[in-house]
């Protein structure tokens, strides 16, 4: 259980912050730029909650809880001592990827096949769900570069890479089945 008595600490007035196992590192650190951004992905996806039908908004409520999932798992790094102990870390699961793609598989359905690139935009819940995309993928590619520097929990970054894929279908099923949808027209504009 989380209890939070007092909001400001001062411990990051120099610009550091502390992991999830203790560390201090700086807050522009990977892990924390990748975790921040997942934190940020959330607050739009409040937003987007904001203009969508109960029940979208229900699987939007179930992902923002899977983000703060998600934002415990990159913030503790993976030690030997957390595989081996009695309380291991919150870490994401295959179970959660398999849930996005069973609904992807249900939006999709109902969707005309693309012949085009589709720009973000047609209706106001679409263009926010577009906006949640970029940001999952933003999530995405900071993950994969901290990646390179330390060992992550691989359920991360395929929920990331499977949620990013669950906004573009959700935005073309608020786009009235991609029926609005607006779509890329190549070199249209040139001369």
């Amino acid at each position: 259980m989380v209890v939070l008595n007092k909001i400001y600490t001062r411990t990051g007035d120099r610009g550091d912050t502390a992991l999830g196992d203790g560390t201090r590192v700086r807050k522009d650190d990977k892990r924390v730029e990748a975790y921040g951004t997942v934190d940020e992905l959330n607050s739009a996806i409040g937003v987007a909650r904001l203009e969508t039908s109960a029940e979208r908004a229900s699987k939007l409520a179930t992902i923002q809880n899977d983000l703060f999932d998600l934002g415990a798992d990159l913030c503790r790094p993976e030690s030997e001592r957390d595989r081996s102990g009695d309380n291991p870390p919150l870490r994401m699961t295959a179970a959660q990827t398999a849930r996005l793609e069973q609904e992807i598989d249900t939006m999709n359905a109902a969707l005309a096949p693309l012949r085009s690139f589709v720009l973000p935009g047609g209706s106001r819940e679409a263009a926010n769900l577009h906006v949640c995309r970029t940001l999952a993928r933003r999530a995405e590619r900071l993950t994969t570069s901290l990646a390179e520097q330390a060992v992550i929990n691989e359920h991360a970054r395929t929920y990331l890479n499977r949620l990013s894929d669950w906004f573009f279908v959700a935005a073309r099923a608020a786009n009235d089945n991609g029926a609005d949808d607006i779509l890329w027209v190549p070199g249209a504009n040139r001369e």
